[in-house]
């Protein structure tokens, strides 16, 4: 399995300063500073990135479970809201929330919900906010 590599830069003292996220395959160059990540400020935050890296990872291992499972999926929408809290007097990531919608050929909804459980276990990046709590709120299987 291959390694991948994300970097950051961060410029001047907290809470004033500036940084930027980048990634290994350039794909993301992402500003990021106290205000985006603790107020409304423009730019990316940790928190942010880290749901995208859950709903997508997700994403991918639901589609991989349902064809292993023999249904034609024809799209799977993914959201994992991710949630930081204070704990012990520090700023702590304490849940990923999923949600997921789709629309699969030849499933039924309880089936669809069934297979985006196990998907949670099989998704690389929830098992390793596996200290928090990930849940699944919604899974809903659209028409058509």
């Amino acid at each position: 399995m291959p390694t991948r590599n994300g970097k950051a830069t961060w410029h001047g003292a907290v809470p004033g300063g500036t940084g930027e996220v980048t990634t290994q395959s350039g794909a993301l160059s992402a500003a990021y500073s106290f205000p985006s990540r603790f107020e409304d400020g423009d730019g990316s935050n940790p928190e942010e990135l880290i749901g995208a890296s859950h709903a997508s990872c997700y994403a991918m291992a639901f589609s991989l479970l349902l064809g292993q499972k023999g249904y034609r999926v024809e799209r799977i929408d993914a959201q994992a809201e991710v949630t930081i809290d204070e704990v012990d007097g520090r700023p702590t990531i304490t849940g990923s929330e999923l949600s997921v919608s789709g629309r699969v050929e030849g499933i039924d909804a309880a089936e669809f919900e069934r297979i985006a459980e196990e998907a949670k276990g099989f998704c690389p990046v929830s098992r390793a906010l596996a200290g928090t709590n990930v849940t699944l709120t919604r899974a809903e299987l659209g028409s058509g």
